[in-house]
């Protein structure tokens, strides 16, 4: 089957995390991937972004560049940005994730590029957007998690700050970046236009707070961490067993009562500190150590089948070794192995959203420094001898 994004061109100036990230969304669904990376050392997570493999290249790097070609391309000479312009002449999407400064300086900002084609759909992912006071800020996930309230409401009540585990603006602003992108796309359907997008990290995090702020808004109190409990329903959240943890949703007067009748206290349901979930918040603490002295009597494993037999939503908290082993996880495709030309196989995660008839795939493992240089010029109409002189002058 072909992807959705089959016979689109994607023009990655990107580096280290979020714009890979959203990039790789966009070749997962088929679009092909041109990733230009500086000459000798690449995108700056190929070398100094987390774990070593075997190569040279990080597990980092790895996980967020499957299915693109890489072209080295110095920038900084004219020849380079010339060769970028062709490219941007053949794309439909370009994706930079530069400060916001840099594009002029080398040649590939919007203006330049939309001005070689009207019909590019450029993209910007930065710390904070190029407007406003902080424009010129540099922008990195742990900054964005502070600033966008996210770290005010992550941890437990009255600990020190602490950031989310995964790095949700990173992600996100690939994310919001690569619904942008298709959007845009549509529009142009319509227009025959391109247009310019510009995103951020720090919109991404405060954009994911949208129970948070309509807390804010809704009461006047500005929402405090609560650890893994909800902030307007209990209970739920994870709670300690004999031997671990699980998470219970009894979040609702129905899912309550059958929690108290599975744990063996159903005196809890008339007990007037739990008699509605406006109790139950008032006193969540009270209420977990109640249900945790009940649940200390079995294994979390015990206690998981018992809730999903008595129909209240459970699970264990796994970790990762644990979810990657679990048989939904192999069941809905989430692990898939692709082979490298360095690595041997290599494991990644699978698509989340699957598509019927165009479904996303790994076509491509990640690619090596500089591999399709060659391949990609000689599509733009370069010959052997002129793709030899430009290397020889380090432009490629």
């Amino acid at each position: 089957m072909t992807g959705a994004l089959e016979g689109i061109r994607v023009l990655d100036l990107t580096q280290v995390m979020a714009g890979p990230y959203c990039c790789m969304l966009l070749g997962d669904l088929g679009a092909d991937v041109v990733k230009v990376e500086p000459p000798g050392t690449g995108d700056q997570a190929r070398r100094s972004m987390g774990f070593r493999m075997k190569g040279e290249d990080t597990a980092a790097f790895l996980a967020v560049n499957r299915n693109k070609r890489s072209v080295t391309v110095d920038l900084k000479t004219g020849e380079g940005r010339r060769l970028v312009h062709r490219l941007a002449e053949t794309a439909d999407v370009a994706v930079e994730n530069f400060r916001p400064d840099v594009p002029a300086k080398l040649g590939v900002d919007y203006e330049t590029l939309s001005g070689v084609n009207p019909r590019l759909i450029y993209a910007s992912i930065s710390g904070f957007g190029h407007t406003g006071p902080y424009a010129d800020r540099a922008g990195y996930d742990l900054i964005a998690q502070g600033m966008s309230g996210l770290m005010s409401v992550t941890g437990e009540p009255g600990g020190e700050p602490v950031k989310c585990g995964i790095p949700v603006a990173d992600l996100g602003a690939g994310l919001f970046t690569t619904s942008a992108i298709l959007g845009a796309y549509v529009a142009r359907q319509r227009t025959g236009r391109g247009q310019y997008i510009d995103a951020s990290l720090f919109e991404a995090a405060l954009a994911l707070s949208v129970w948070e702020t309509a807390e804010l808004w809704a009461t006047g109190h500005v929402p405090q961490p609560f650890g893994s409990a909800h902030r307007l329903t209990a209970p739920y959240q994870a709670l300690r067993t004999r031997d671990g943890h699980l998470t219970v949703g009894g979040n609702n007067q129905r899912l309550w009562e059958r929690t108290c009748a599975i744990v063996g206290r159903e005196d809890l349901v008339a007990d007037e500190r739990f008699a509605t979930n406006a109790q139950r918040m008032a006193n969540r603490g009270e209420l977990a150590a109640e249900l945790e002295a009940a649940l200390a009597r079995r294994t979390t494993d015990e206690w998981v089948q018992a809730f999903l037999e008595g129909g209240v939503p459970a699970g264990p908290i796994h970790d990762y070794r644990q979810v990657l082993d679990d048989p939904q996880t192999r069941a809905r495709g989430m692990m898939v192995e692709v082979d490298h030309p360095v690595e041997g196989p290599v494991r990644m995660l699978g698509m989340p959203a699957k598509l019927s008839d165009t479904p996303g795939r790994v076509r491509r493992p990640p690619p090596l420094l500089g591999e399709h240089t060659d391949e990609v010029l000689a599509e733009l109409g370069l010959g052997g001898s002129e793709i030899d002189r430009l290397r020889a002058a380090k432009v490629v």
